[in-house]
């Protein structure tokens, strides 16, 4: 039995389940373990995400189940990602997840913290609650979609960041995922013209200004406006390797800015980014129209 909902198709025997942990076969059928169990609910800042081109300065409705379809070394949120054994969970009904982002006064729900694609079933059934309910919907996911998950997902989701980890290399060694279906998840999302902003986490003697001018080339080639390039933290199993230092992001950043991408900003970091408009070059703001020479700026601000 096949499940669609991950790049990587598990074929999953009876009473098994795929890579990811969440998706199980049973009787013929794959269906979703833990059904409307949550692990992580809060109220965040939507920049958090990171999303600046997004409903600026407002809080989002926070949700995650467990699981991941990559497993990466660095991952920063591994206790509920990967290795959630004994994690406390809450029954949370989709209605009940859209009602409660309505009463905190938070204008959206975001599928955060582990990865949406492996729980998309619970993702679209509350975002048809939140847009029924007149709230947006952010999806914080590594991109790794289906052909047939893409399809799916997509359309019903309002804004998306989508983790680009590093080159081909970088995430097999690191990630025992693959490169190439995050990059057509980025397409599609493009393509689509649902919003979108990209962020890298950069490691120290990993990451290189070679590869950060690649991958920006690569993102300027598939529409990207909005790049986020965050510190890295020593976390699971690379507990041992040093944070990234403010000097290491603050160089391959200016790399970053040479990709043709508009805007580019650094995360993790003391550093406070304006918002420069791409048109006059003069700093516009997170708002809809540069107030200097009345260019239009990426994003969604109302």
């Amino acid at each position: 039995m096949r499940c669609d909902f991950c790049f990587r198709r598990c074929d999953i025997k009876e009473g098994k389940a795929g890579f990811c942990g969440q998706r199980t076969a049973s009787k013929g059928h794959v269906s979703s373990l833990n059904e409307n169990m949550l692990c992580a609910v809060s109220i965040d800042p939507v920049e958090k995400k990171p999303l600046y081109h997004f409903l600026p300065n407002s809080m989002t409705f926070s949700v995650a189940k467990t699981g991941c379809s990559f497993d990466c070394d660095f991952c920063q949120n591994w206790q509920i990602a990967r290795e959630w054994k004994g994690v406390r969970q809450a029954c949370v009904l989709p209605e009940d997840a859209a009602a409660q982002a309505l009463s905190a006064g938070c204008p959206s729900i975001s599928f955060t913290y582990t990865e949406p694609l492996v729980w998309q079933d619970y993702m679209l059934e509350t975002a048809g609650k939140a847009a029924a309910a007149g709230l947006r919907t952010i999806m914080v996911s590594n991109g790794a979609f289906s052909s047939y998950s893409a399809q799916r997902v997509i359309p019903e989701i309002d804004a998306f960041n989508i983790d680009l980890k590093g080159d081909e290399y970088f995430y097999r060694k690191y990630c025992h995922g693959e490169y190439g279906p995050v990059i057509d998840g980025i397409r599609e999302i493009v393509r689509c013209g649902r919003h979108l902003e990209v962020t890298t986490m950069v490691i120290e003697d990993i990451h290189t200004k070679e590869m950060i001018a690649s991958l920006g080339r690569v993102l300027a080639d598939a529409g990207v406006r909005v790049w986020h390039l965050t510190r890295f933290f020593p976390q699971r199993r690379m507990r041992d390797r040093k944070a990234s230092s403010e000097a290491f992001l603050a160089s391959l950043y200016e790399e970053a800015r040479q990709s043709g991408i508009s805007h580019v900003y650094r995360g993790n970091s003391s550093a406070a980014d304006e918002t420069v408009c791409p048109v006059c070059g003069k700093i516009s703001g997170r708002r809809a129209v540069c107030p200097h020479c009345s260019s239009a700026v990426y994003g969604v601000f109302s």
